[in-house]
């Protein structure tokens, strides 16, 4: 009987299909800079001058041997003259492609990363410098120090509640329009969770509302942009000790509660905020005494810097809950 005849023939191997990425080059990554000082009790982002409402940036060299946090702090520098303090990546977008084609017959893609970073109130003279905005200018809605917003109450809610009521098909989430409204705007007697800026005004967005009377603008995706760092700083002042990165050295008690107010958004029981920030022994009181305080002369407090290593997360642990 013949013996099968033995495959002599490597079986054929195809070589895995490679995909044809967008180039990005050099003048295609922008690094965008949310800077944030509390000024006279108001959370203030530097807008470029004369820059039809544009952040800080800068554009990344790859060739430049420089990192990005520090070509972000360079071109913050030379558009605004401010050094930077604390620096945290937010995100990464990828913005809608150029015009040019890269070599694999592909619009370029072009990338934007935003970063929240924070003016320390101590060390830069911002009553000189010009163009400082209340961040609440551009999110007039989450701005809860005097109880709930009007703009709040009288506009959004009743455009929002129309809209999500035309369609009561669910999401992917398995959350229908009107679930979603209740959930970020606290529609019905719902909470407000004050860390769910970009979800908001991301329904803002989808809603088409965006375009009407509903704060001022920002040029290109720098709003949303915005609107990520705003809701990244909450949540952090409550882990994390950043709020003394825009406090000068010494400063009242008072003065810390309206900064922590300012960034949060609602209003804070004196003596039950003052009980926290003790019992966390997040300050220690200096022989300092301010006396220019509208009333009785204050005790001045600094950051007790050894509560970093006494606890793993030593931020403002506040409940700010609102309906």
């Amino acid at each position: 009987m013949a013996q099968a005849r033995q495959m002599t023939t490597s079986p054929k191997v195809v070589a895995p299909l490679r995909p044809v990425m967008p180039r990005v080059s050099d003048a295609d990554i922008e690094l965008v800079a949310v800077v944030v000082a509390v000024i006279d009790d108001q959370p203030m982002i530097r807008i470029v001058p004369d820059s039809g409402g544009k952040l800080p940036s800068a554009r990344y060299r790859l060739e430049g041997g420089q990192s990005l946090e520090d070509s972000l702090r360079a071109g913050v520098l030379r558009e605004t003259g401010l050094e930077l303090g604390f620096v945290e990546q937010l995100q990464c977008v990828a913005l809608a492609p150029s015009n040019g084609l890269d070599d694999g017959e592909r619009p370029m893609s072009r990338l934007s990363i935003g970063y929240l970073t924070l003016a320390h109130a101590g060390e830069q003279d911002f009553a000189a410098a010009d163009g400082w905005r209340s961040w609440y200018a551009f999110f007039p809605w989450e701005d809860w120090r005097r109880g709930r917003p009007q703009i709040l109450r009288e506009l959004i809610e009743p455009k929002v509640r129309a809209w999500a009521e035309a369609d009561p098909v669910a999401d992917a989430m398995g959350l229908s329009r009107l679930e979603r409204a209740r959930m970020l705007f606290g529609l019905d007697g719902a909470g407000w969770d004050e860390e769910r800026v970009i979800e908001r005004y991301d329904l803002l967005a989808q809603a088409g509302l965006l375009d009407s009377d509903l704060g001022q603008r920002l040029s290109g995706d720098h709003r949303r942009t915005l609107a990520v760092a705003v809701g990244r700083l909450r949540s952090k002042l409550k882990s994390r000790p950043v709020v003394f990165e825009l406090m000068p050295e010494r400063f009242t008690l008072f003065e810390l509660q309206r900064t922590v107010e300012a960034i949060l958004g609602p209003h804070l029981h004196k003596q039950n905020f003052r009980r926290l920030v003790e019992h966390m022994g997040l300050v220690e009181p200096t022989e300092g005494i301010k006396s220019h305080t509208g009333g009785r002369p204050a005790k001045l407090f600094r950051f007790r810097h050894s509560v970093l290593l006494e606890r793993s997360q030593p931020g403002v642990r506040v409940r700010t809950a609102r309906g």
